[in-house]
Formats: C-alpha cells, structure tokens, sequence
C-alpha cells in the first residue's frame, strides 16, 4: 500500500496565498486594536514577511515585531522581507492573542492575531470586531468572547442534530403516557 504525504511546507503556502488581514478604518477613534490578523500557520518567518509587504501601502515600512512566545513554536530573532531585515522580539508580558508592529515613520499598531486552527465564521465574527474604531475591548476579551460564542454554537448544533436524530420529536423521560381515551396504558 502506498501513502501520498502533502509535504507543502508552511512557507511555501504563506507565500502564495493572499494575507488574511482586517484593518480599522482611519478615524480619530483610538481604540485597543487596529485590526486583525488572521495566519496559516505557527511559522513566523513565513508568516511576517507577506504581513509586512501587505502593510508597508497602508502603513509604512514595518520595522519591528513583538509577540508572545506561548502561540509560536519558535520566534526568529530577524526575518527578511523584500531585501530588508525585520527585527522580532517576544515580551511573555505580552497579550499571547496580540502582535505589535512597529514602524520609523507612522508608529505602533497592535493587532489581534487569530489561531490558525480558527474556523472561518469564529475568524470573520474576530476579524469584523476588532476593526471597529474606537472599541475597548483587548485581544483577550475578543478571544474569549468568542470561545463563549462559539462554545454556544456548537451546542446549539448538536441539540440540532439530536433533534434530527430522534426524528424531530421530543420523547417524554417517562416514556409513553396513559392519557384517557388513547388506549395506552
């Protein structure tokens, strides 16, 4: 028996495809987020370069990175993007659901990163949230709100599918009922 393996590193995907990122529209509102950033995959130095690129129209010449060592298995020191250097650094004081990018000439954004894992209805409810101007609400309440959120979806689809499965009627934890007249007692 033969087992074909996708060997398709995560720096090769990263590359090809397009950035999954929500940006807060300019506005004087100064909210706790400037948007979301929703990965492939753990690896930072695939993941950072295509995040640059896609912000230096936008934002200017990204400079510096900070994240919180606990989501990323390993966080480079440096990682080149377009023939510069990108410089990287990991505060474990920092929001683990929180990347900070920094630049020269414009400043700091923060953005809420999104699991990889993350299904795609949870990502776009993150991504549309932390665009909002002006919200006070952090990466950790963003992330946690929507455990809840989906923890309530989830359950409301498995009460779906029990319903289906019992034929869509709700039979009595007492079994059959003696009611007069049905004949059943």
């Amino acid at each position: 028996m033969t087992t074909t393996v996708d060997r398709t590193a995560p720096r090769d995907l990263a590359a090809e495809l397009p950035v999954r990122l929500s940006l807060t529209p300019k506005t004087t509102l100064a909210g706790q987020l400037d948007g979301a950033w929703w990965p492939y995959s753990r690896d930072l130095e695939a993941e950072l370069p295509p995040l640059a690129a896609a912000l230096d129209a936008p934002w200017g010449r990204i400079t510096r990175v900070t994240v919180n060592p606990t989501r990323w298995p390993v966080v480079p020191h440096t990682v080149a993007v377009d023939g510069r250097t990108l410089h990287v650094g990991w505060f474990t004081e920092q929001d683990p659901d929180k990347l900070i990018l920094l630049s020269y000439t414009i400043g700091r954004w923060d953005l809420l990163i999104i699991r990889p894992e993350t299904e795609p209805a949870s990502a776009a409810r993150l991504m549309a949230a932390a665009a909002i101007p002006g919200s006070v609400l952090t990466a950790g309440v963003l992330m946690a709100n929507e455990a809840v959120i989906g923890r309530g979806v989830r359950d409301a689809l498995r009460r779906e599918a029990t319903w289906e499965s019992e034929g869509g009627a709700c039979m009595s934890p007492f079994g059959y009922l003696s009611l007069p007249g049905n004949g059943w007692r």
